[in-house]
């Protein structure tokens, strides 16, 4: 089973919908029970007959085996606070890309001071095995069943078991190929990556990703 907290959220919807599709498990975490099964209702219209289900963010996490943060940056600890006694000894994946928006400038690296939006949620919960991956995915071509995605997902990760988890998952995505990265301190340039590439989305009015080349 996947949970994917703070999953009413685009990115949430997105990877939860693909790898419903590709056979899993998932449940969408919320505050709000409500919102959470509406979110869970629209991606069961979208895949009908796929296991989607909705919950608020503690039960999620309580059913899940991996727990995807898919939240905004300033909502990841107290997310994590919430639901610290479900988390420990579970694979913890962040897709999170801390970041603001400025008049003029676009998006916008923030700066965190453990590092990394990854870092961070480690440090909060230490029993957890963190790993850093989907930043630079386009949320709105994930919610897109038709819609191929020929792209890199980077993975940074200190445990390899854990990595090993979120690779696999991420190959069950069609076309998306995952490349490991090595430790979580490489996680914040992987999240800078993705202002960049919003910057770039809105001068060219496109939905690019990463491609790593010659590995």
């Amino acid at each position: 089973m996947l949970a994917f907290l703070g999953g009413t959220g685009p990115e949430g919807k997105g990877l939860a919908l693909r790898l419903a599709m590709a056979g899993e498990s998932v449940i969408i975490g919320s505050r709000d029970a409500g919102r959470a099964q509406e979110a869970a209702d629209e991606l069961l219209a979208l895949a009908p007959g796929k296991a989607i289900s909705g919950a608020v963010n503690e039960a999620a996490a309580a059913q899940a085996d991996v727990v995807f943060l898919t939240m905004p940056y300033n909502g990841m600890s107290p997310t994590i606070a919430g639901v610290s006694g479900a988390l420990a000894g579970k694979t913890l994946v962040t897709v999170i890309a801390p970041m603001r928006f400025e008049r003029g400038v676009g998006a916008i690296a923030e700066e965190v001071p453990a590092g990394s939006a990854a870092q961070e949620a480690q440090a909060a919960a230490p029993d957890s095995r963190v790993v850093a991956a989907f930043q630079n995915v386009s949320a709105e071509e994930l919610l897109k069943p038709d819609v191929t995605l020929d792209e890199d997902v980077v993975i940074c990760a200190d445990d390899a078991e854990a990595k090993q988890t979120v690779i696999d998952l991420t190959r069950k995505i069609p076309n998306l190929r995952p490349v490991d990265a090595g430790a979580l301190y490489n996680a914040k340039y992987v999240e800078q990556i993705t202002p960049l590439l919003v910057n770039i989305n809105r001068i060219h009015r496109a939905h690019s990703g990463v491609r790593i080349t010659g590995v």
